[in-house]
């Protein structure tokens, strides 16, 4: 079994879905799951976790996100990007930078945001685009984001380029329509990229085409040890006795000194065994353990 995080650069014009088929086909139908989708109009970073992984993605998609997107603006779209029909015309008052800048700033913080209707959120069991595109709106309840950072890359007379910088449920076709709304006229998302996801800023990705050259001779792509994206949280190393109680599922007391109440858990050869959680009495209780022999620490 192959074990880990593997960064997918997703090309334009494939689903989140089809782009992890491909993955798991490459490595011969592995249990896999993608973390956080990417509409087909986008590219960029999707993590992919691989056999054991998958115990942690929830971890990796509750971290921030950078996109860069382009924003066109005069049109609205009924699915807020350049796949749906234009629904909404408006003219465009003439932008400055300064002034692209003072909007820009008036979205950093925490804040409400509706989802839209072609989204993958579920009411009554139903994803909400397969009611858009029977033409059904149904209401939607806000949730809350929080936008860290948004920088203005460039602009023209009818369109702006952004990154952002966001949380974690954060969709950003509404965030382009509400821009749009802020500078008086109304936009569409043009262009879409995720440049990365917290806590892989800095890593690189691979392509399918890279993908296949490594597969074709007969190698395996490195991955990212399981426990990579979980280095927030402090680690316990337990003695051989208490890893195997903890392998079997029993509470341990350890008195590990550490504060947090979740912990990353490793064996005295640096094995990782999973994740715990501490009950502040010197007691811990296992919470997603690991098949061992697949990720040690690095």
């Amino acid at each position: 079994m192959h074990s880990g995080v593997l960064l997918l650069d997703k090309p334009l014009g494939l689903s989140s879905n089809a782009a992890l088929q491909r993955v798991r086909s490459l490595f011969g139908r592995e249990k896999a799951g993608h973390v956080g989708s990417l509409d087909p109009l986008a590219t960029g970073m999707l993590p992919i976790c691989l056999g054991e992984a998958t115990k942690i993605a929830g971890d990796i998609l509750a971290g921030r996100k950078c996109y860069r997107f382009t924003a066109g603006l005069g049109s609205a779209t009924s699915t807020g990007d350049a796949e749906g029909e234009v629904i909404r015309t408006a003219p465009v008052p003439p932008l400055t930078r300064a002034g692209l800048t003072a909007v820009l700033a008036r979205f950093i913080g925490t804040q409400s945001q509706v989802p839209p209707m072609y989204s993958a959120l579920k009411q009554g069991g139903q994803p909400l685009y397969k009611l858009a595109r029977a033409g059904v709106s149904v209401p939607r309840a806000p949730r809350t984001i929080e936008l860290s950072r948004l920088s203005l890359l460039d602009f023209a007379a009818d369109s702006v380029e952004i990154e952002a910088v966001c949380s974690k449920g954060t969709y950003i076709r509404v965030l382009a329509e509400d821009i749009g709304a802020a500078l008086g006229t109304c936009a569409r998302v043009t262009a879409l990229r995720r440049l990365w996801v917290e806590p892989f800023a800095d890593e690189p990705m691979h392509t399918f085409a890279t993908l296949e050259a490594i597969r074709q001779r007969g190698e395996w792509p490195a991955l990212m040890a399981v426990d990579t994206p979980l280095r927030h949280l402090p680690s316990v190393t337990l003695d051989a006795v208490d890893a195997q109680r903890m392998l079997k599922g029993q509470r341990v007391f350890t008195g590990s000194g550490v504060a947090a109440p979740r912990v990353r858990l490793y064996d005295p050869t640096g094995l990782f065994l999973g994740l715990g959680e501490q009950d502040g009495s010197g007691g811990l209780e296992p919470r997603r353990l690991m098949r061992i022999g697949l990720t040690p620490e690095r």
